[in-house]
């Protein structure tokens, strides 16, 4: 794959609960293409993915939400599951984040049940 998102920074918010391959295989994606990836999530540490239909494995956390300064990435990706979106939309700090890729005009991809966050954030209307 061809470094097209060389030096391109990509912010991943998620939370216990997102949709493990979701999450992990468009950040191999991403990385594979050049781009830089981090999660972020609500807490330090890992976080627990879903798998399906039972908890499935853990990723490592990179940037808690608290310290994560939206201007430092070119994109955001909102990985779904049913939990992890749920979660994060009650987080008035996350909204916040997510709306702000908007107000900035960058790209944000958003994926399953990803787009609730979207809703939440009133960045999408009909």
């Amino acid at each position: 794959m061809s470094n097209e998102l060389q030096s391109k920074r990509v912010a991943i918010l998620a939370t216990e609960g997102f949709e493990y391959v979701e999450l992990t295989k468009p950040k191999q994606a991403l990385e594979a293409a050049g781009a830089k990836t981090q999660v972020i999530s609500l807490r330090e540490g890992k976080i627990r993915g879903w798998d399906i239909d039972k908890w499935g494995e853990e990723v490592p956390v990179d940037v808690k939400l608290d310290a994560a300064d939206p201007d430092s990435y070119d994109a955001l990706l909102l990985p779904g599951g049913v939990i992890n979106p749920d979660k994060l939309r009650m987080e008035p700090k996350a909204v916040k984040f997510v709306k702000s890729f908007f107000e900035a005009g960058k790209p944000v991809a958003s994926i399953c049940h990803g787009p609730w966050m979207l809703v939440e954030a009133d960045v999408v209307r009909g």
